[in-house]
């Protein structure tokens, strides 16, 4: 299996207007957003707390704490352009279209300022919103995210442009890929598009330091994709940030073992408390 499916696995285990429409299975809502169906799900009450999952996956992946979140949040879970059930005719991806892909989505629903987390290329995609509209991000959290591109993950990424999914990748990501392997395919591709991808993340410190948003950066000290000088990183460039590195873990290291400690450090923070130093 290749590096990326293992991580979906992992994860599984544990125009700018919009045209509502319709009822989609699984409790959500299909939505038109600038050239795709956009399917998002929208659930509890209060401020609203926008939940980005990783590439590849989808926002079921953020299932094991959305119970406990719904308690003090309204959720707003999208599934990314491509990702899950929302389409992407267009065939490509970049974190910079999906940040608009989102901002059409909460325009539509009358959101102007919310706080948000995101896993990987979820984060990826709050650092565009966040700087892009600094004004309407209050807080955020980037879990297992980057500013750019390092050469670990680019030799990752070249890989993975070298072979086709199996017939086992395809069956590992069935829960968030549901049009099958033709998704699953498309994903791989894209991924491996990003080796030669230098414009869409590409977030110098200069730009990092117009974030408003309180932040708090997650990260595991033995990600495979991004070394922790990248965090580090960005914990300096980004205002009043706090930096929070996970000893052991890997590429979002938020699940499993780690699942009930992120809960008790991320809900205080998202809630306007103090985050660690």
């Amino acid at each position: 299996m290749t590096r990326l499916l293992r991580v979906i696995a992992l994860l599984l285990l544990t125009a700018q207007h919009v045209a509502v429409q319709g009822q989609a299975p699984g409790g959500g809502r299909t939505v038109r957003v600038n050239d795709i169906e956009l399917y998002y799900e929208d659930r509890g009450t209060g401020e609203p707390l926008v939940l980005l999952h990783g590439f590849g996956g989808c926002g079921q992946h953020w299932q094991p704490f959305a119970a406990r979140l719904a308690e003090h949040f309204r959720l707003i879970i999208p599934d990314l352009r491509g990702h899950g059930r929302s389409t992407n005719p267009a065939g490509t991806f970049t974190h910079r279209q999906a940040a608009a892909d989102v901002f059409a989505l909460l325009g539509q629903l009358g959101v102007t300022r919310f706080r948000a987390m995101g896993i990987s290329s979820g984060g990826m995609t709050l650092l565009h919103m966040a700087t892009g509209q600094p004004s309407q991000v209050e807080a955020m959290v980037l879990i297992g995210a980057t500013h750019y591109f390092p050469e670990q993950a680019r030799v990752i990424m070249r890989k993975e442009s070298q072979r086709d999914p199996t017939s086992q990748d395809v069956q590992d990501s069935r829960e968030c890929a549901t049009r099958g392997d033709s998704q699953v395919r498309a994903l791989a591709r894209q991924f491996g598009e990003f080796e030669d991808s230098y414009e869409d993340m590409n977030f110098t410190p200069p730009l990092l330091g117009t974030i408003k948003a309180r932040t708090l950066i997650v990260h595991g000290d033995r990600d495979e994709f991004f070394p922790v000088s990248i965090p580090v990183e960005m914990y300096r460039a980004i205002p009043g940030s706090a930096l929070w590195i996970i000893p052991h873990g890997d590429h979002v290291p938020i699940f499993e073992t780690h699942a009930r400690e992120f809960q008790e450090v991320v809900l205080p923070f998202l809630r306007g408390g103090r985050a660690p130093r």
